[in-house]
């Protein structure tokens, strides 16, 4: 047996403040969409905000269904979104966020596994890192530099 170490690098700003113009712009975006999101029964809005390599920045929202399973996270819905516009362009970013009416979401959100597995499958498409920007309503920002520090040990084509 052979132990061994997984060390993911995040970077932590105090908020969205301190991001660069560009990120600060989608997280903007990512927040518009968040207000936007059609989630009914669990009142959690989560808005995500894509930046591709041409420039061109799309946005997605969760969108809730009264049959649970059928709804989408908003990570998925600007990814597929992308995809299906700009099939050939890589994903350069992506923001997230939420909100809710029952709290002020101080600490970043991030995405749940199958939202996490999307990226990662979509970084093995292009061959270049998405970096991932993650935060609440206020409070801290934290960055991964690639969508597969966030799921490591990832499953991708080359396992078929």
């Amino acid at each position: 047996m052979t132990n061994f170490q997984i060390i993911i690098p995040v970077r932590r700003y105090d908020d969205s403040n301190a991001l660069s113009e560009a990120d600060a712009l989608l997280m903007k975006k990512a927040r518009e969409a968040a207000s936007m999101a059609y989630a009914p029964y669990s009142g959690f809005h989560v808005g995500a905000a894509v930046r591709l390599a041409n420039g061109a920045i799309v946005t997605g929202n969760n969108q809730e269904n009264a049959a649970y399973p059928s709804g989408l996270c908003a990570e998925r819905v600007a990814v597929f979104y992308a995809s299906s516009q700009y099939p050939d362009v890589p994903i350069e970013a992506i923001a997230v966020t939420a909100r809710t009416k029952v709290r002020t979401i101080s600490e970043p959100v991030s995405p749940c596994g199958a939202c996490r597995q999307v990226l990662s499958e979509y970084e093995t498409l292009h061959q270049t890192p998405i970096r991932i920007i993650l935060a609440g309503e206020t409070g801290p920002v934290v960055e991964f530099a690639k969508a597969s520090d966030l799921l490591p040990m990832n499953f991708t084509s080359k396992d078929l």
